[in-house]
């Protein structure tokens, strides 16, 4: 089989909704779909509702576009079977998603010299799961992270829970067996760094 990673980009927009759209998120709560648009603006600060699944979407295709959401898409014979969001952390740190997901880790301090690319989550299709597709996205993170001139590619795991809908993050397993290191902690969550050394050519086309 044929994997490739390639860099979001806005001649994706059609295929990454579609592959949101037809990609199990929440089994508990299928019409949570999020499109990942918490994880790029600070757009929902001010919203006293949540934005509808149509409302979402659109937003995706809007943030996509602008390049506010970014990420590695993997392909399995030309079709999407995985995601990996993964952004800038100084451009992010007041999104939703940081304000209302991880209040404990944004409090931490930050060396505003250090330029750290962020993980926020994997999904993966259902016929793909445990088959090491995060695994080859995180390395395709790392890789491309390094070129691009980052000191350190940072992620968020849950420390423990039973609830697989919060394992999105990723598994503290997986980090340590790609060279991640705990790098801070709080109540729920640990803060795992992995080190590069780049040489600032960003990969622009896939693998």
């Amino acid at each position: 089989m044929n994997i490739e990673i390639k860099k979001l980009t806005p001649a994706h927009v059609e295929e990454y909704i579609h592959f949101f759209d037809t990609t199990p998120h929440d089994d508990y709560n299928p019409d949570n779909t999020c499109y990942c648009v918490s994880w790029c603006s600070d757009d929902h600060r001010t919203m006293t509702v949540y934005p509808s699944r149509e409302e979402r979407k659109a937003m995706a295709a809007e943030y996509i576009k602008s390049g506010k959401i970014q990420g590695y898409l993997a392909y399995a014979d030309g079709k999407i079977i995985g995601w990996c969001n993964a952004n800038t952390k100084s451009e992010c740190l007041n999104c939703g998603g940081w304000l209302f997901s991880m209040p404990q880790v944004r409090a931490l301090p930050v060396d505003q010299k250090e330029k750290v690319k962020s993980i926020y989550c994997f999904l993966v299709a259902p016929d793909w799961k445990r088959k090491g597709m995060a695994k080859q996205l995180l390395q395709f993170v790392c890789e491309d992270a390094a070129n691009c001139g980052f000191d350190y590619v940072e992620a968020y795991p849950q420390k423990e829970t039973t609830d697989e809908r919060m394992f999105f993050m990723g598994f503290v397993d997986l980090y340590k067996e790609l060279g991640f290191y705990i790098y801070a902690e709080t109540e729920d969550k640990f803060v795992m760094r992995k080190q590069l050394k780049g040489n600032c050519l960003c990969i622009t086309g896939s693998r």
